[in-house]
């Protein structure tokens, strides 16, 4: 298994660009298909929260029931990712992708079918099956066929077109539900995968050779990440890291309303805010990390310092003296969050070549149980404000220290390469 200080060993399963293609830069078109189901599936990721009483009040069951498929949604996404990025990194990206976006298809048609809980919670988790195998394919196709001097600038923009299903799809969804009922909304989630499908027919080639994680058994490849202590260190700290990211933004509404009493449209908006900030972020954190790289530094050396500003955007959000304060620190919390992301899937996209997608899966895995365990954490606490505050900010401290951990050994592997 490869460091990420050595030069990415290209994959001859995929479409690699010629050695060229870096100065003649970045061909965005190139990415239509791939790009567009990152903003569907960011879309499909926060759809339900708005829709969630009607959606209840149309099949006749509770908030809290209806609730359930976004848990099956994410359940279902964390525990399969690993085993779909294997599938990914042995049959090719071409096929996985295709397969997933044809499952994606039919899940949002058949919650559009719903009539009832179960089959509404089925379609959720078959959406998340579907998500699980293409999203580590996605990641995984742009890091080994983008140039090497934009790879970073080409994850940040699949990133922050993501959180753009946040900021722009969610709202288009809500408002088409509103004119023709929720349904419709996933009726169009299905239309807009099905156009991607002949987009990625045509921009993801088929594997030409057999990759040499085929050459692996099963379980020794789906755990190969944790044997590499650079990525074991990097799946650790994204765990932290989430854990103070999505763990306390989950009380996010809770303690803004406590500390302003904002009305419900007011949240919506800084639901815009971080949408906003995790574009900003996603884009950075992509440029700068090619700048660097470009500079001679493989060592990620921003990572730690994402982990810094979400500890000051944390506390900004939770203890800020007034209502702008506390906004800005929302706005840094997500450039944060999307500048981390971004520098993430760049190691993992590079570090293990052979494994881009499995390795790719475990940062979204370890990510929902850090989302799982912070939220836990934070509820733990009397005070929701209180518990943000210490556990936002004094986890997002330690996964300072721990992606400085993580850079440090990446520029030691450097050295070492350089010396030899």
């Amino acid at each position: 298994m490869s460091s990420i200080s050595d030069p990415p060993a290209p994959d001859r399963t995929e479409d690699v660009p010629p050695l060229d293609a870096s100065a003649r830069g970045f061909d965005r078109w190139r990415y239509a298909g791939v790009f567009l189901l990152l903003f569907l599936f960011g879309t499909e990721t926060f759809l339900v929260s708005p829709l969630l009483p009607t959606i209840a009040d149309s099949i006749h069951t509770t908030e809290a029931a209806a609730a359930s498929s976004v848990t099956a949604y994410v359940l279902v996404y964390a525990v399969a990712a690993p085993f779909l990025g294997l599938l990914s990194d042995r049959l090719g990206r071409r096929r996985t992708l295709v397969a997933g976006s044809l499952l994606f298809v039919l899940s949002n048609a058949a919650a559009a079918l719903s009539t009832g809980l179960t089959l509404l919670v089925v379609s959720r988790a078959v959406a998340g099956l579907a998500a699980a195998a293409a999203g580590p394919a996605i990641w995984a196709h742009i890091a080994e066929t983008a140039p090497d001097a934009v790879r970073g600038r080409a994850l940040g923009l699949g990133m922050a077109l993501f959180s753009c299903g946040q900021v722009i799809g969610v709202p288009l969804g809500a408002f088409l539900a509103g004119l023709a009922g929720w349904r419709s909304a996933f009726w169009a989630l299905a239309v807009g995968t099905a156009a991607a499908v002949p987009l990625l027919l045509r921009q993801v080639r088929a594997r030409s050779a057999e990759p040499a994680a085929a050459r692996v058994g099963a379980v020794r490849a789906i755990l190969a990440g944790w044997a590499d202590p650079t990525l074991r260190r990097a799946l650790l700290v994204n765990t932290v890291f989430n854990a103070a990211n999505l763990g306390a933004y989950t009380f996010l509404g809770a303690v803004l309303v406590q500390r302003f009493d904002l009305s419900v449209q007011a949240l919506g908006l800084v639901g815009v805010l971080v949408g906003a900030g995790s574009i900003a972020g996603s884009l950075a954190g992509g440029r700068l990390g090619d700048r660097a790289r470009t500079a001679g530094r493989s060592d990620l050396p921003l990572l730690p310092l994402w982990g810094v500003l979400l500890a000051v955007g944390v506390a900004l959000a939770a203890e800020g003296p007034g209502l702008v304060l506390a906004l800005a620190g929302v706005t840094l919390w997500f450039v944060a969050s999307g500048g981390f992301v971004t520098d993430q899937q760049t190691l993992a996209g590079t570090i293990a070549p052979e494994l881009r997608a499995t390795s790719s899966a475990w940062l979204t895995s370890t990510m929902y149980a850090g989302t799982g365990l912070g939220a836990w954490a934070v509820g733990s606490f009397g005070d929701v404000v209180d518990g943000t505050l210490l556990i936002g900010t004094g986890l997002a401290v330690a996964a300072a220290l721990g992606a400085l951990v993580v850079s440090l050994g990446l520029r030691r592997a450097a050295e070492r390469t350089v010396a030899r």
